[in-house]
Formats: structure tokens, C-alpha cells, sequence
């Protein structure tokens, strides 16, 4: 129905690719490789990171705007008085389908960057690619609803989710590369290299099981405490007929 809106996004998304392409280009001409990863693996990092994005343009933001309008304007009360869970209500009733376009371009890469790989990498990897791509999207959904449920205290707090879109950016490059602050900062507190960079090591065997393991029960953890956030900020709630 919206072809116009599919094409100018899937060219919005192809520009992206190719501006990081362009800059990886520049960063092999100088070196072999960047702090450890080659070229193949910063590939499959660049494809994460749109697939990554594609998703919280699809989803992720979608919802937490009309979460923000909602309880803004009192209509809130529409989804808590539903006889289903507010929180699952909450993140399935908006996306923007032609953001789909990220995700479509981001697996063309990272299919690009498995051929440059020459089969170094086994059916583990895959599923823990898979398993970690999915941890890390469900991580970044919980950070950017808990920032959302400020809105039950402080009702304006849009400047917080520009903050974490230009946070996003971080991303494009594995935590590696960056000082030990930051590289822990970026995978725990804003957990942006934990949705990318994780997911590339997984595929490339650069993550360790134990490393693995460490991550699943940090990303449950942080699953629990969204939960309980979410059912203290809807307590908070005062809509049009509270």
C-alpha cells in the first residue's frame, strides 16, 4: 500500500550500509585489521548493527511512542483495562513494516560477510548467533521500556530516548575498539555492544561458552527487573478515569 515509503527507506538503508562500507574501506587501507577483527568480521558487525536497527525502528520504537502519547493524553487506560497482559499489549500494537527494509539489507551483509569467511565458522555458531542476535534485541527492548516507564513519573522525557538513539551510533564498531569504560559501559549499563558486537563474535567464534552463559543470566536479570519497573510505573499511572 505504501511503496513509496518501502523504497525511500530501502534507500535510506542502502546508503547507511554502503557509508559504513566506505569507511571500513578506509580502515583496511591502513591495516589488516582492527584491534583483532578483520575485515569479514566487521562485516558481520556492520549487518548486525542493521538488523539491530531495523528492528527497533520495526518494533521497539514504534511502540514506546505511542506508549509515551498514551499515557500523555490519558489513553492508557485502554490497554490496562484490556483482559490480556499490559506489557505484551503494550509492545505488539504499533510497528512501521518498511523499516523491515534494515533488517533485509543487514542479512545480505552478514550472508556477505559469512562467504569472505570461507566456512570458518560451524552450525554453533549459527545457533548461537541466533540465540545472542535475539537475547540482545530482547536487551534493548527492556533498556529502552525502562526508560520509557520514566514517563509514569516524569511524563516528558523524549530527550532521553534522543540520547539513546545517538547511543545507538556506538554500535556500528565492536565494544573492542573502544577504552575499557566504555567498552563495559556499552555492553552492561547501555547494553548496545551486547545486541551487536555479541552476536558478531558468536558467529565469527570469537565468544566464549562461559562468556555465553554469563550474558543469558545477565539478560534474564535484566528481563526480571524490566517486569517489576513496569508493574510499579502502571501503579503510578493516573489516566483519564483514575
Amino acid at each position: 500500500q505504501y511503496r513509496a515509503n518501502f523504497f525511500i527507506q530501502l534507500l535510506q538503508s542502502l546508503i547507511a550500509v554502503g557509508t559504513g562500507l566506505v569507511v571500513l574501506a578506509l580502515i583496511f587501507d591502513r591495516t589488516p585489521d582492527l584491534n583483532g577483527w578483520t575485515r569479514p568480521q566487521l562485516l558481520a558487525v556492520l549487518g548486525v548493527y542493521s538488523i539491530v536497527g531495523g528492528v527497533i525502528g520495526f518494533a521497539i520504537q514504534p511502540a514506546m511512542d505511542m506508549l509515551m502519547a498514551d499515557v500523555h493524553q490519558g489513553r492508557f487506560d485502554h490497554v490496562l483495562t484490556k483482559p490480556v497482559d499490559s506489557q505484551l499489549l503494550t509492545g505488539v500494537r504499533n510497528f512501521r513494516l518498511w523499516r523491515l527494509t534494515d533488517v533485509l539489507v543487514g542479512v545480505a551483509v552478514v550472508v556477505w560477510a559469512l562467504v569472505e569467511l570461507h566456512g570458518n565458522f560451524g552450525v554453533l555458531d549459527i545457533v548461537s548467533f541466533v540465540v545472542m542476535l535475539t537475547a540482545g534485541c530482547g536487551v534493548l527492548y527492556c533498556l529502552w521500556l525502562l526508560v520509557t516507564c520514566g514517563v509514569f513519573w516524569v511524563t516528558r522525557i523524549d530527550m532521553v530516548q534522543d540520547l539513546f538513539t545517538g547511543f545507538y551510533r556506538a554500535g556500528q564498531y565492536p565494544t573492542s575498539a573502544y577504552p575499557t569504560g566504555l567498552r563495559l559501559t556499552l555492553t552492561y549499563l547501555i547494553p548496545i555492544g551486547l545486541a551487536v558486537t555479541t552476536p558478531s563474535e558468536a558467529l565469527t567464534g570469537r565468544l566464549s561458552w562461559g562468556r555465553f552463559a554469563v550474558l543469558l543470566v545477565f539478560v534474564a536479570a535484566v528481563f526480571v527487573f524490566t517486569r517489576l519497573v513496569w508493574r510499579v510505573g502502571t501503579r503510578r499511572y493516573a489516566g483519564a478515569s483514575a
